[in-house]
């Protein structure tokens, strides 16, 4: 599921107060390769000359003024850029495929789709990428022999030439197929395609984004794939178990899996091409804070499931978080890597949360790399609600965010706001990780937006580490009966915004950030982070704060207290970090050793999005989209950004 207008509201307090791998000067995928590694092995930029880095070129889309301020602002620009078939290639909001020269950004070819404008809020408009293939059955001098694949918010996906913007024929009905949802949408948008397809052998396997919390019964969250090369329809994997058959039935009470919807993938997918597995980050089933219509676990919800690529047949899955009622989706795409034991390298599948948590599995049994074990979690009462009695939780590598709550975690600029903080505190329920929602208010640590979400880790194979960002700020969530969801809340403590009614539920959800009447966080910073891992210890080598509070300052000063994040890392061979996902709109390279900040730079719009990095004509280049977030009170734009040493 995607990040809706509720939690990115609860954001805005915050700011206001075809190889797996890719070893090569290109950039064919959305995470570097197909592994999920986001790792080059360039090396040009180092730590020693990072620091004369600058702006080699920049481009604007013009998506404004095409579009016009209200679409604008009904869009979100996160697009992670490729370097395939000599361009580099970015798609916007409204699905506009633009290649450019990536030496110096000037614009080759435009594909349009030509979207209609009719999303109806709070849905956005957005694209995070393209997916490449390359069809071995052709010869270089065919049309779409190298091709660009990709899902549009309207419900289609497309197949153009990656060399020249043109149609492929061949695919579906002259470059197009129609994707329509399972069942009729409730308004324009509540099902979309955001992010890139991953193709595996020739297979375009497709997730799909549906809206939060707006009724139980949403469209089906399938898996769909294609055929790279006709768009034939291959198969399709239902993530909520619709026959009594299978034994994921039973964990779905009063047979509601024959009723709820979503439990979708709406995130990026890895894929192990040599053992044509493909890795899917499963999410929330319908509604995302009430689960009282579906009681039981809910399997193949919140579970990491490995397919087989060519047809869709089930290998393993396991069940990251039982019967959820947090929004806990599988936000971060799965990590393929080879980690060392007992003598020999073993294949594992590394899955971050939103919880913080790190799961890591052998890749083709799913057996624990490290031991998870069931704990008992806090119960509720909400009256008709079903509550899992434990949780799993990995012994190694610790959690990325403190587990519990307490009254010492309370934090404030003085002494005043601090104790307002502790004052609120005891009026609700608190205490360890998966306290449920509940009816006079909860504290959820971290909060839905994260722990670690979309941008996802990144990993040094050389180092064995795996660097993770994550947002490290709480919530109050808080269930109203559905019929007094309208009532006029301002005289309640924490100024709530409007309530999702759960549409065949008793209940509505009202949200807000945990913070100070002045604005600010009231756990203890910091409230961004940036991890290093090694992963065959399942140890944190070092742990930095990511992101300054310096544009809330009298004086810009730099104060890195952390702030959220959206988007991930980046990791060259020579040893940096990049990352520009931080809401305080810089740029910035980090030592791998350390976790020291060596670079900072000023972008010209809020970034919450992924860096690329390739070397064109012996130069390296870091390129970035930085466009902003209509739901989050950003700094908007349309900047396509080169980044290079300067110049002799």
């Amino acid at each position: 599921m995607h990040i809706g207008i509720r939690t990115w509201g609860l954001l805005a307090v915050v700011i206001l107060g075809s190889s797996n791998r890719a070893f090569a000067d290109d950039w064919p995928v959305h995470s570097g390769d197909k592994l999920g590694t986001r790792y080059s092995s360039l090396e040009q930029i180092t730590p020693d000359n990072v620091d004369d880095l600058e702006v080699a070129w920049r481009y604007r889309t013009g998506e404004k003024e095409r579009r016009g301020e209200k679409a604008f602002e009904q869009s979100k620009d996160q697009s992670i850029p490729l370097l395939v078939a000599g361009n580099l290639v970015i798609c916007t909001p409204f699905n506009r495929i633009i290649a450019l020269d990536p030496a110096n950004g000037n614009e080759r070819w435009v594909f349009d789709p030509d979207i209609p404008l009719d999303l109806v809020e709070p849905t956005t408009y957005g694209c995070r990428g393209v997916a490449y293939w390359r069809d071995e059955s052709s010869t270089d001098e065919e049309p779409c022999h190298e091709r660009l694949l990709f899902g549009t918010n309207d419900l289609r996906m497309f197949a153009i030439d990656a060399k020249t913007g043109k149609r492929c024929a061949e695919f579906g009905d002259g470059g197009v197929v129609d994707l329509p949802p399972s069942k009729p949408e409730l308004y324009r948008g509540e099902v979309q395609y955001a992010f890139p397809p991953i193709v595996v052998n020739g297979v375009t396997i497709l997730g799909s984004t549906i809206g939060d919390n707006q009724r139980i019964d949403t469209p089906s969250g399938k898996v769909q794939a294609l055929s790279a090369k006709t768009g034939e329809k291959l198969w399709e994997f239902e993530p909520i178990p619709r026959s009594a058959a299978d034994p994921a039935f039973a964990t779905w009470g009063n047979n509601s899996a024959l009723v709820n919807g979503s439990a979708n993938v709406w995130s990026n997918m890895a894929a192990d091409e040599g053992r044509d597995m493909v890795f899917l980050p499963v999410s929330t089933p319908a509604p995302d804070n009430y689960g009282g219509t579906r009681p039981g676990n809910n399997e193949y919800a919140n579970s990491l499931v490995a397919l087989r690529a060519s047809t869709g047949e089930m290998i393993w899955h396991y069940q990251i978080l039982h019967h959820t009622i947090w929004d806990y989706d599988l936000a971060p795409q799965p990590l393929l890597v080879d980690l060392p034991r007992d003598g020999e390298m073993v294949p594992v599948v590394v899955q971050n949360t939103k919880q913080g948590l790190i799961f890591v599995f052998h890749r083709e049994t799913g057996e624990p790399f490290f031991p998870i074990e069931e704990r008992p979690v806090p119960q509720g009462d909400v009256p008709g609600e079903w509550y899992s009695p434990t949780q799993p939780f990995p012994v190694k590598p610790p959690p990325l965010i403190k587990p519990t709550v307490t009254p010492d975690d309370m934090w404030g600029f003085t002494f005043w706001d601090k104790g307002k903080c502790r004052e609120m505190l005891e009026t609700l329920r608190y205490g360890d990780m998966y306290t449920p929602p509940s009816l006079e208010g909860s504290v959820i640590s971290p909060w839905t937006g994260g722990g670690a979400n979309w941008g996802g880790p990144a990993f040094d194979p050389e180092r064995g580490l795996m660097i993770i960002n994550t947002s490290r700020v709480m919530k109050v969530s808080k269930l109203v009966p559905i019929e007094e969801a309208d009532k006029d809340t301002k005289g309640d403590d924490f100024h709530y915004g409007p309530a999702e009614k759960m549409h065949g539920t008793p209940y509505a959800i009202k949200d807000q950030l945990f913070v100070s009447p002045w604005g600010a966080p009231c756990n203890t910073p910091p409230w961004g982070g940036l991890t290093a891992l090694d992963l065959a210890e399942g140890t944190i080598k070092w742990d930095v704060p990511l992101g300054s509070i310096e544009d809330h300052l009298p004086l810009p000063i730099p104060w890195n207290l952390g702030v959220p994040n959206i988007g991930g890392p980046i990791i060259t061979a020579s040893g940096l970090i990049f990352i520009a996902a931080t809401m305080d709109q810089v740029f910035r390279a980090f030592d791998i050793e350390t976790g020291e900040e060596l670079w900072r730079d000023k972008l010209p719009a809020t970034t919450m999005t992924t860096p690329i990095t390739y070397q064109v004509n012996g130069r390296q280049y870091i390129a970035v989209v930085s466009g902003g977030h209509g739901e989050v009170p950003s700094v908007r734009g349309d900047y396509v950004l080169g980044y290079a040493l300067a110049a002799d």
